[in-house]
């Protein structure tokens, strides 16, 4: 089970951090990533983290303002977000898949989901 928190409201510029641990599991999964979903929009792919290769990857209308990371004891991904603006108000969702596929920014890839977390970001 993944459980994703850390939501809430914001002001434009901020930062915030979303957390997601994965609870009653035992497996280490490789990849781990973050969608989001905004109002009346399709999801898209925010960033990944590949754990054996330890990279991390991000779409280009977050690269530079978020950064995962994760901490492995306690089975917990995370999701730091600075200079946040009104377009990143979303549902945000943390996924992982077991093994890494190349084709990490699609969400079909991802075996496990979290149940999502909102957050508004104020202008």
């Amino acid at each position: 089970q993944l459980q994703a928190s850390g939501g809430g409201l914001v002001q434009a510029g901020g930062s915030l951090r979303l957390s997601c641990e994965a609870s009653g599991q035992t497996f280490s999964p490789d990849a781990m990533a973050w969608f989001r979903q905004a109002p009346g929009k399709e999801r898209e792919f925010v960033g990944a983290l590949r754990r054996s290769m330890r990279m991390t990857y991000y779409s280009d209308a977050v690269k530079g303002r978020f950064t995962i990371s994760r901490d492995n004891a306690k089975n917990t991904v995370y999701l730091q977000m600075n200079n946040l603006k009104p377009e990143d108000t979303a549902v945000y969702y943390c996924v992982v898949r077991i093994n890494w596929n190349v084709d990490y920014t699609s969400a079909r890839h991802y075996s496990y989901w979290g149940q999502g977390t909102k957050f508004t970001v104020s202008s």
